[in-house]
């Protein structure tokens, strides 16, 4: 289907459709330009020009990254609640910029961070004072807040352009390979920052911001905005507090027991039935004496809810474990991404005699990788598929082949990890921090090419499944589901990485006298469990919405 299809299939004749895409994924390019290039090499950073030792440096890396991945969540909140995703973008934007500048001034202002190391970081080093670090973090929580706001709202306010699920499935696919190829693309702005200047980095971060803000304004009149509904965990809460007070009240088989609305049971809401599933929280929707006014508008709001109420709710519940699972597959993606950046800091990254690849720049194999697989899954993969087996590959079955190459990955990274101790140690390196072991940073590709791979399966999968699984009051709220996975998973990666240093000896400040080898088999262990944890849950779990707009879009082909 091409845009002008998609386009007229809109509800809407003058707004939406694939018109906006031109703005949207402006916006998505700047502002992830933007994000990538204080981002990627902050752990760089921090031991460079702040002298933080590089464990530390990794785990307020993570903490970075989770805090700009659960900022979406209170970003959706309030943009399906309080104002509208085109409200939230923009402001979130303008924050991100303020905190990208206050960066680049701590990069630029001699005052602001402390005094170089006197040779190689190896001699006396200063450490940041209260007020270096307090501009500091403040940049970091600006910039965090900012691109919290605008990623996965973003990708809501796109799929809202589109009332085909198929155009929607399209848009997401699109949508993060603007994402991985703006990340890859802002390692350009790493490289100014490594071999010219970090007040040069930051500053073309911040201007990439400005080129992101200005393109998403500029569509502003082409958008479909969605109104915001107030606070739909509000009603959630009722149903939960409903039922509670309703727990020995005894359920009736007729629909005509429960609260279906003001105007009552009407064409609209008839396929509306409460469902046998969960059926204890029925009773949040069985009307009592004294629960509805003669005019049918409700008299107790905390002890009636309506039908869809309910429903909103079981589906909550009925879809967590599947989210649950994910939070451990995200994980191992922190403790690789953080690692990874200390083993290209301790080995030859020379690619012929004249450039050297930034440690800061390795994690660009990760996402080159996602977005060249991402495009071949969508021209070629998905269509061979159908061609085979008559249906697109679900979301469950992309999710579930993310989790393979995920720990296929993590075993790749045991193995080069090995390696490379070895020759360490072939070359007595384990006393001598800061020696480059003489090995080739390709060595490091594969882990990355596989976990590349696998994010190209598991997150627009994850996506699409929670976009066409949630309540529609929730729908600004499901894509930022899988920013708070992946913010949790960043924590917990940070949890895991401190119960490791504080239990063994595998994580030393010089790493060639570790074993991050056997932190990699453990995360293995883990992504195995999790994996068959994940298999019990797809298996139990039944679509809704996803095989009714496989359905609906299937006939419109026809």
């Amino acid at each position: 289907m091409d845009g002008t299809e998609a386009q007229s299939s809109n509800s809407d004749g003058k707004r939406g459709g694939w018109i906006t895409f031109v703005f949207i994924s402006g916006a998505v390019m700047g502002l992830t330009l933007a994000a990538g290039g204080w981002m990627s090499n902050l752990i760089v950073y921090l031991i460079q020009e702040f002298n933080v030792e590089s464990i530390n440096a990794a785990q307020i890396s993570n903490i970075v990254n989770g805090c700009s991945n659960l900022f979406p969540v209170i970003g959706a909140i309030v943009a399906d609640s309080f104002l509208t995703s085109f409200s939230v973008i923009s402001i979130s934007a303008c924050i991100s910029l303020l905190g990208i500048i206050l960066l680049g001034l701590t990069a630029t202002l001699d005052p602001l961070r402390p005094q170089p190391c006197d040779v190689n970081g190896s001699s006396i080093c200063t450490p940041p004072s209260a007020v270096q670090y307090a501009v500091l973090y403040a940049g970091l929580a600006l910039s965090c807040i900012g691109l919290g706001g605008t990623r996965f709202t973003l990708a809501t306010m796109g799929a809202n352009q589109f009332d085909n699920p198929k155009d929607q499935a399209i848009f997401f696919n699109w949508y993060f390979v603007g994402i991985y190829a703006g990340s890859a693309l802002s390692n350009a702005i790493v490289y100014m920052e490594d071999n010219v200047s970090w007040k040069l980095g930051y500053g073309v971060s911040a201007f990439v911001n400005f080129i992101g803000l200005a393109a998403f304004l500029l569509g502003r009149r082409y958008y479909i905005r969605d109104k915001p509904q107030w606070s739909p965990f509000t009603g959630l809460a009722r149903v939960v507090v409903a039922t509670f007070h309703k727990r020995k009240v005894q359920l009736s088989s007729k629909i005509e027991d429960y609260y279906c609305g003001k105007d009552g049971i009407t064409t609209e809401n008839i396929a509306t039935v409460p469902k046998k599933r969960f059926r204890f929280l029925n009773r949040a929707a069985l009307k009592t004496e004294g629960d509805v006014q003669p005019d049918g508008s409700i008299a107790k709001p905390w002890r009636i809810c309506t039908i869809q109420q309910v429903e909103d709710l079981k589906t909550l519940i009925r879809i967590f474990p599947l989210w649950s699972s994910s939070i451990f597959l995200g994980t191992p993606i922190g403790i690789q991404a953080s690692l990874t950046v200390l083993q290209a800091l301790t080995i030859d990254r020379h690619l012929g005699p004249h450039f050297q690849i930034p440690a800061g720049s390795i994690l660009v194999v990760v996402l080159i990788s996602t977005g060249i697989s991402l495009t071949l899954i969508d021209r070629f993969l998905c269509p061979m598929w159908q061609k085979l087996t008559r249906s697109c590959p679900t979301p469950l079955q992309r999710i579930g082949l993310g989790h393979v190459l995920n720990v296929l990955s993590m075993a790749t990274s045991a193995l080069v990890e090995t390696k490379r101790l070895k020759i360490a140690r072939a070359h007595h390196l384990q006393t001598r921090p800061g020696s480059i072991v003489p090995m080739s940073v390709l060595w490091l590709f594969p882990q990355l090419v596989l976990v590349g791979l696998g994010e190209a399966f598991h997150f627009p999968g994850q996506v699409a499944l929670y976009y066409q699984e949630f309540p529609a009051s929730l729908r600004s709220t499901s894509t930022a589901m899988i920013a708070l996975i992946i913010g949790i998973a960043f924590y917990l990666s940070t949890a895991l990485i401190d119960l490791v240093r504080r239990a063994t000896d595998w994580l030393p400040g010089n790493i060639n006298d570790g074993r991050i080898d056997n932190v990699y088999w453990v995360v293995v262990v883990v992504g195995v469990v999790n994996f068959f944890y994940y298999m019990v849950c797809s298996s139990l779990y039944k679509y809704q919405n996803v095989e009714k707009g496989a359905d609906e879009s299937s006939s419109s082909e026809k």
